[in-house]
């Protein structure tokens, strides 16, 4: 679709969309909303693909994404790739956690192209989520990829399901930490990496 000099593509499953965009109708109808006004008449569609945007971390593979970009390079230093944004789904509420992810990993004979972590960081985050157990998926994927000496990640990221629901604590942060290797095992590398992202665990 061609509008005012701007070329948009959608490339959506459209049974898909439209399954779901009858569900989202339904479920405007139930919130007390009149579904065919016309501000409405389009939204179960816009709904249902911005819902296909947001979780199209399930078409990609993670590891794949990594092993396309590995070089064989003598370098036995921290590699650090911070403030990584991010954007993911809380499972239990549908509702946005955004935040930053830190990454660092202790190449042992190969290294991966920079950019390549903050897609692995974009696969995971765009699925229904726990910063938890996205946390371990990051350092997972890293770890039996690039089978390195050590990799660390944390995650910073404001909850809405905190925000706008519940205890509406509008600027709390949760902050998850996993590291294996060198990261685990010396406390001192830790805690150049966690000066380097300006990160405190207490």
């Amino acid at each position: 679709m061609e509008e005012k000099g701007y070329l948009k593509i959608d490339q959506y499953d459209e049974k898909c969309v439209s399954e779901m965009a009858a569900h989202y109708k339904e479920i405007i109808r139930l919130l007390g909303e009149d579904p065919n006004r016309e501000g409405l008449l389009k939204s179960p569609e816009r709904i249902a693909k911005a819902m296909l945007f947001f979780t199209n971390g399930y078409d990609l593979n993670p590891e794949e994404i990594l092993a396309s970009a590995v070089f064989h390079e003598d370098y036995k230093q921290m590699v650090v790739v911070k403030d990584i944004e991010l954007y993911s789904l809380c499972e239990h509420h549908l509702v946005p956690f955004v935040g930053k992810a830190h990454v660092a990993y202790i190449p042992n004979g190969t290294i991966v192209g920079l950019s390549k972590i903050p897609r692995v960081v974009d696969a995971y985050a765009r699925r229904m989520q726990v910063q938890e157990r996205l946390t371990k998926q990051i350092k997972d994927c890293i770890q039996n990829v690039l089978q390195p000496l050590g990799v660390a990640v944390v995650i910073e990221a404001q909850h809405m399901c905190m925000s706008m629901r519940g205890v509406q604590k509008q600027n709390s942060v949760t902050t998850t930490s996993d590291f294996t290797g060198a990261f685990l095992n010396n406390s001192k590398t830790r805690e150049e990496f966690m000066h380097i992202i300006g990160v405190d665990l207490h």
